[in-house]
């Protein structure tokens, strides 16, 4: 389990760099649409190789989670990297934990008590150091599409929540249809908008197969595991060790720095998703019945 915890941060946090490289070779409508195709095609085929059945459960709910956490996520995220660099993206769409819960309170009645509010305060603190609003010289513009890339990975993730309590799906069947829905605009968009010709070089087509395999399905398939294994919250402290990497790869591979004020509002940011998975294990831990 700590080997799979170990895989699944580290992968998913060099992914930014590797993105942010993939984009000088391919558009972004483009590099998107295929990353996603590739997605696709690789759950489906984990999908298949597992046994599991290929039939499409709920396709309304599948459709609304698939524009949100796969059109919107993806087309938010590729942008923002196109706008600024892959550490500060990474840390600003890893607050994703704090926008769901914001967003479940209306949704799915999971309302924010007590000591939670602290972690809240922190992230959003961050946020505003990082975004520094009254900097308008700065890279605003991207940090806008960070936070939009955040909101729609939240909205999809509450909506995978509320599709469960609602009706008990698998969920791998459900990421490989969710991911299929959702590249579909992904592809028209890169049919319909004018950008200069995808790369296809040896280089770019390896990077293509790292993200679309190992990116998505591998690890998917590792968070499953560590889903069903562990509880929610151990499973959560995974995504923390996330933007960690990203950061420290983007400072390594591409030289990318960061200003007193933006380390502060990461420091913040961090302080917030720690003391959220703390809250939680702490809650986890009061609600187990005594022996």
């Amino acid at each position: 389990m700590p080997l799979a915890l170990f895989v699944l941060s580290v992968t998913w946090g060099y992914t930014w760099v590797i993105a942010k490289q993939a984009l000088t070779l391919a558009p972004p409508f483009a590099f998107a649409a295929e990353r996603s195709v590739g997605g696709t095609l690789a759950l489906f085929l984990a999908v298949k190789l597992m046994g599991k059945s290929l039939k499409l459960e709920a396709p309304g709910p599948t459709l609304v989670i698939g524009l949100a956490q796969v059109t919107g996520f993806m087309l938010f995220q590729t942008w923002a990297l196109v706008e600024g660099g892959p550490g500060k993206t990474a840390v600003l769409i890893f607050t994703m934990p704090i926008w769901t819960l914001l967003i479940a309170w209306p949704i799915l009645g999971e309302r924010v008590r007590g000591r939670q509010w602290l972690a809240a305060v922190s992230t959003l603190t961050g946020l505003v150091m990082i975004i520094e609003p009254w900097n308008m010289h700065s890279s605003l513009f991207s940090k806008f599409l960070g936070v939009m890339a955040a909101l729609c990975w939240a909205i999809g993730t509450v909506l995978v929540k509320r599709l469960r309590l609602q009706k008990q799906v698998d969920l791998l069947a459900l990421t490989a249809w969710q991911m299929a829905l959702g590249a579909v605009p992904l592809v028209l968009l890169a049919l319909l908008i004018p950008e200069r010709p995808t790369d296809w070089s040896a280089s770019y087509i390896g990077i293509l197969v790292f993200m679309s395999v190992i990116s998505t399905a591998l690890c998917w398939w590792l968070w499953i595991i560590i889903l069903d294994r562990v509880p929610a919250w151990e499973a959560s402290l995974s995504v923390l060790g996330t933007p960690v990497v990203a950061l420290i790869s983007s400072r390594v591979m591409l030289g990318e720095e960061f200003k007193l004020s933006e380390m502060a509002g990461i420091l913040l940011i961090g302080c917030g998703l720690v003391l959220l998975t703390l809250f939680g294990w702490a809650a986890s831990r009061r609600s187990k019945p005594s022996k």
